[in-house]
Parts: structure tokens; sequence; C-alpha cells
């Protein structure tokens, strides 16, 4: 569905992407994950065709990026692009208007994309009586009006309390089985393991490491992952070592990286003679990976 191939973009004297290649297939939600200015915001607006590449090849559906690849793809932005004073209804309307829609279409895909965001009840409300999740759900469906082929969906859940967020969890899984191809940016990387098929960890405009979650834990060489509470960190990192286990920092927290499954009275046999106050047992996280992707390029 969305190809690019060796991308590039500078402002002034600074590289934002370099040589950049992204490859999402149809029908599949793609989670791209990246610190604030790793070059997110730019991919996106290249692809939307709001901002010129230096160099590189995007296609969209065997199609280059142009005026008429707009109009098969929807963009929820993290800031909601709504008029409050209006109502649903009318929101629709006017990004139905602009993407040309004629009447009787106009009609039925306000409806239906109400329907498909759980607000046809709310159709004459105006925006600003709906609750934060329901004006993210707004903000969706303006995305979905004009029956878009790939949509992407930044941050779609920021501020949101967690009922809310399950709620677009929901939706982001229903446009997927529609057979709606997704680029999904978030910071919440539970969002990523719960949703995407696919994983991209960008870095100063360039993707360090691809995949599904499956093929992103290997990247880790643990079976587990050992969160330990000790006074006696510098010892327990020694004698951790000494058992082949791998010293990790993850904040203020000491953790080891378990090259096999262990019971836990082995685990605490491995620490005799050290005090531990605390130990807990963890799987393989995608924050364990991102870190370690993100920090071995520092």
């Amino acid at each position: 569905m969305l190809k690019i191939q060796n991308l590039n973009k500078s402002y002034k004297l600074r590289n934002v992407l370099k040589n950049l290649n992204l490859h999402i297939e149809s029908g599949e939600i793609y989670g791209l994950l990246g610190a604030n200015g790793a070059g997110k915001t730019t991919i996106i607006n290249i692809v939307c065709n709001l901002l010129k590449a230096d160099s590189g090849d995007i296609t969209i559906n065997n199609q280059p990026v142009s005026q008429v690849t707009k109009k098969i793809i929807g963009i929820a932005p993290q800031e909601n692009l709504l008029y409050k004073t209006l109502s649903c209804e009318e929101n629709l309307k006017f990004f139905a208007d602009i993407y040309g829609l004629d009447r009787k279409t106009r009609q039925k895909q306000i409806k239906e994309t109400l329907a498909a965001v759980n607000l046809l009840d709310r159709a004459k409300s105006p925006v600003e009586t709906l609750s934060g999740g329901m004006q993210r759900r707004l903000n969706i469906a303006v995305a979905l009006v004009h029956q878009p082929k790939l949509v992407i969906l930044d941050e779609p859940t920021t501020g949101l309390d967690i009922e809310a967020r399950y709620e677009i969890w929901e939706l982001i899984r229903q446009l997927k089985n529609q057979g709606i191809t997704i680029l999904f940016t978030t910071h919440l990387l539970d969002e990523v393991e719960r949703l995407c098929q696919r994983i991209g960890i960008l870095k100063n405009g360039q993707i360090l490491a691809e995949g599904s979650l499956a093929e992103l834990r290997t990247l880790i060489p643990a079976a587990e992952i050992l969160v330990v509470q000790t006074p006696q960190e510098e010892q327990a990192i020694a004698c951790a070592q000494k058992y082949g286990f791998t010293p990790r920092r993850y904040g203020n927290e000491l953790a080891f990286w378990l090259p096999e499954p262990l019971e836990l009275k082995e685990i605490i046999s491995r620490f005799e003679g050290i005090t531990i106050d605390a130990i807990a047992r963890q799987p393989v996280r995608l924050e364990h990976i991102y870190l370690e992707v993100t920090q071995a390029t520092n």
C-alpha cells in the first residue's frame, strides 16, 4: 500500500530524513515509533503531499504521491480538526465537501461514518458538548468520511482516560477488519503491542529496526527480564554476571536479561548473600526493545 524508498529531507543544515525506507502492506496496522524530532511528522507531511522531499520515491496504492493520492489518504492528526460550535454531522459535511463528494454520496457517507465511530445518535450534537473520547472518535471519522485506503492516526489516544482508549482501540481493529491500511504513531508502547502487525523504530530520520513484535524480540537475547531492588547493586551486578545475566538500567530500575527461564527459587539462589528487597519477573516488552535499539546508537 505505502512504499517509501531512499527518502531524504533536510531543513537548512539539518538532515531530518536519511535514505529512509518503509513499506506498509495493504490491510495492516503499522506502528511507527520515535521520539519527538525523530522525523515522524516530516514523513507524514511528505506522504500527504504537504511537503516535498529532497529525494526518494513514494508510492501509495502503486501511484506516486500527488494531488490524486491525497484522495485515498485520511489523516487524524494529534490535534483535533474539529469546529466545536458545529455539530458532528456538520463537521463531516464540511470535510466531505472538501473531498468533493456529491450530495447523495456525502449523505450516505456521513451517516455510515458516524455509525462506524458509534456517534450516530450524536449527529446533531455540537462538538463542544462531546466528551474527549467522543471528539477523538469524530476526529477519526473526519479521516474516514471519503473512504480512504490508507489512514494515518497520529497519537489518536493522547490525553484520553483508559475507557476512551479502549474505545479507540476497538475502532482501529474494526477499521483493519474492513481492509483499511493504518499508519499509527504513538508514544504509548502498550498500544503498539496490542494493535500493530509490524513496527518500525525511527531515530534521527532512519528506521533502526522493523518487524513484528516477535521478530523484534529476537534483538534481545533474553528469555525474560528480571527487575531487582537491592541496596547492594554493585555486588548484585557482579554476582549476576557470573551466571550470564546481562545488566541493564531502565530508568532508575536495575534489571537483568535472563538467558533462560528459571524458577524463582533458582533466581534467588543466584543472589545468595546479597540483600534483595524485591524481585519482579517481566516478559521482554516493546519498551525494552525500543530502549535497546535507540540507546545503542547514542
